[in-house]
């Protein structure tokens, strides 16, 4: 029997396994689908659409940096204890390897490392390793100079937060102390003119209902949430913040006094702003008994 393109296509969506795994059981099983999934599971290859359901939040977040061009990738994993195993560290590795060619997270798991798809990769390393897996996320930054900071690291470039900062002018040196400031911060944006329009207007809501019950006049009110809405600023846009390694000055002070410009900064950590499912342990337990 021919094996077609639609059916490897229909035995990977069953089976979750990569699809030369997928094209190679139809093979020997003459193209029955029923036959071949059997087939999978015996070699242990069908695991990973059992575990496809399961809430990744942890794993790592790799960097590379190549000339002007810096890569950050998320992939996460179930547990943290995924993170220190060394072959889906160095399938991280290669992931980052191949985010440096492409621009966003689709591109990505359709980009080769050795010789197969980003995604059959993870799929295989779910089958392995028995943890559902995600590419979740990446992004890319570019400037004269790029530096790049690990926080909580796993391994080189590998690590619970990572963090690219881009450059016009200046160096190496300083772009590494800024990255090292966002990781500590957390800025929600470059600027004041890179902020959500919504969150600012968020805030002067809040600001203005906190002026209005102290009673003063309007023209006094008003002069009150420019001066918090400047505070504000200073808080969560990076060229406006103190800067870490230096209080006296604003990180976009820092960057200038070294001769450079700060173009844009990334920063991903794990598992950020995915709702994790706490189990009551003892109910998980009663469950697996039949209690």
């Amino acid at each position: 029997m021919a094996i077609t393109a639609a059916l490897v296509k229909e035995l990977r969506e069953l089976s979750g396994a990569g699809m030369m795994d997928a094209k190679k059981a139809l093979v020997e099983n003459d193209g029955d689908v029923e036959a071949s999934m059997d087939w999978l599971r015996t070699k242990g290859l069908a695991k990973a659409a059992k575990k496809s359901g399961r809430t990744a939040a942890e794993g790592l977040v790799g960097v590379k940096v190549e000339g002007g061009v810096g890569v950050a990738v998320e992939v996460n994993s179930e547990t943290d204890f995924v993170g220190k195993n060394a072959d889906f560290q160095k399938m991280v590795n290669g992931i980052v390897a191949a985010a440096v060619n492409v621009d966003d997270v689709d591109a990505l798991k359709s980009a080769d490392v050795n010789g197969k798809t980003v995604e059959d990769t993870v799929t295989d390393a779910i089958a392995t390793i028995g943890e559902n897996m995600t590419v979740r996320r990446m992004a890319k930054v570019t400037g004269d100079v790029v530096g790049s900071y690990i926080h909580t690291a796993a391994a080189d470039g590998l690590g619970k937060i990572g963090v690219l900062v881009a450059l016009k002018g200046g160096d190496e040196a300083t772009a590494k102390q800024i990255a090292m400031h966002v990781a500590a911060t957390n800025p929600a944006s470059l600027s004041e003119e890179d902020l959500d329009p919504a969150v600012i207007e968020r805030e002067k809501t809040v600001l203005t209902e906190q002026a209005r019950e102290s009673g003063k006049p309007d023209n006094i009110i008003e002069n009150m949430i420019k001066g918090r809405i400047k505070k504000f600023y200073s808080e969560v846009t990076l060229v406006n913040q103190a800067f870490v390694m230096n209080p006296d000055v604003t990180v976009g002070q820092a960057a200038k006094d070294a001769g450079a410009e700060i173009v844009s900064f990334v920063r991903l950590e794990v598992g950020e702003g995915i709702e994790k499912v706490e189990e009551d342990f003892a109910a998980e337990v009663a469950k697996t008994m039949g209690g």
